[in-house]
């Protein structure tokens, strides 16, 4: 895809670009990106000039994640990372993809994630056709489910042994958001399961809350 830009009354979404390598480098020195993200530890200047340089710009030639560059629009300062990855389920007839992100923690609880969030999930549903859109964190992660929720994200459970995070299996919190949730059109319709005979409906929990900058995963 050719890449595209996106903005918010605060924010520009752009392409990651190589000049942006100091910035990302400085950002994922914070360990509790290193901690809760799969970016490299300890993460060096190589790895910096490597994503925004080379694997970034991959990505979006290759339909395999579509990453961003948040930026404030007052100063152009980095305020972190939004992307769509696991796209090879977004160009089948799952027509999935899933978010991420990351916070500078400069940057944190000012809801900026939340507002850039907004803005992915907006062009992921109306230009990209996304049916089903997920969410998925290490268990533990309060910062990345509170931003999460507060998108309109329903949480459906803890899968274990998702991750593997610096050679250990680690379960994960899970959540999804459908085209419906924000009541927007799907273009394969949706036919919910409907609860067994004499027992209660349950449901996924999870309503809106306050939005909170802390780093979660990419």
């Amino acid at each position: 895809m050719e890449p595209v830009t996106l903005t918010t009354e605060r924010l520009l979404l752009r392409p990651f670009r190589a000049s942006d390598a100091d910035a990302v480098h400085a950002a994922c020195q914070d360990p509790d990106i290193q901690r809760w993200t799969l970016v490299p530890s300890p993460y060096e200047r190589g790895d910096a000039e490597d994503f925004t340089g080379r694997t970034s710009p991959e990505n979006w030639r290759g339909d395999t994640a579509y990453d961003f560059a948040v930026l404030t629009k007052s100063d152009g300062a980095l305020v972190g990372a939004m992307g769509l990855v696991r796209l090879e389920r977004l160009y089948g007839p799952d027509h999935q993809a899933e978010l991420g992100y990351w916070t500078v923690r400069e940057h944190r609880r000012r809801g900026y994630t939340g507002e850039a969030a907004r803005a992915v999930i907006a062009w992921a549903f109306t230009a990209l056709g996304v049916e089903r859109l997920e969410w998925c964190a290490e268990a533990g992660n309060e910062g990345s489910r509170a931003v999460a929720l507060a998108v309109g994200f329903r949480m459906e459970g803890t899968d274990r042994a998702r991750i593997v995070h610096r050679g250990t299996r680690r379960d994960a919190w899970r959540g999804a958001l459908l085209p419906s949730d924000w009541r927007l059109p799907s273009a394969t319709p949706y036919l919910p399961r409907l609860p067994a005979p004499g027992l209660p409906a349950r449901t996924s929990g999870g309503g809106a809350g306050e939005s909170s900058d802390e780093p979660s995963p990419v």
